[in-house]
């Protein structure tokens, strides 16, 4: 059946289609070296794991298992309830739990911008870990393009 000639096919949101098979390829993780800040740590950012979304579909339980191999201590979550969901991922902050990863969820609006506090609150917890030597992540609903 074709689509309505009124419809061009780029307007259907692809995620409403399931996947014949999930992403097989481990999920990249990008270390930030802090050496400019001060900080011998790294910090690891990378896409949201298990996120289904036009072209990509990762397995969230095969992302969240590498990420525990990876040695993740600490995870901080900007996305919105209402964005995991969106990305087929509504129980990852459980799933997290679950593999014992300490999560720091911190929602910030698609588009948005954390007040002052909000900004205050994060770098206070994300110091905090850095200086513990935890090992820590940072994931956003997009994929990081960032030139190491």
């Amino acid at each position: 059946m074709k689509p309505p000639s009124s419809i061009q096919t780029s307007e259907f949101d692809s995620s409403d289609e399931e996947p014949i098979e999930d992403e097989q390829t481990p999920i990249h993780i990008s270390w930030l070296p802090l050496s400019r800040v001060n900080c011998s740590q790294f910090l690891g950012l990378c896409a949201l794991p298990g996120c289904k979304f036009k072209d990509v579909r990762r397995n969230v339980q095969k992302d969240t298992e590498e990420l525990k191999s990876c040695g993740i201590q600490d995870v901080f979550v900007f996305c919105t309830r209402g964005e995991l969901s969106k990305y087929r991922v509504p129980n990852l902050l459980d799933l997290y739990q679950q593999c014992g990863i300490i999560t720091h969820h911190h929602p910030i609006a698609d588009g948005g911008t954390p007040d002052i506090a909000s900004c205050c609150e994060i770098m206070e917890e994300l110091t905090t870990c850095l200086k513990n030597y935890r090992k820590t992540l940072i994931h956003s609903c997009l994929s990081p393009t960032i030139p190491v």
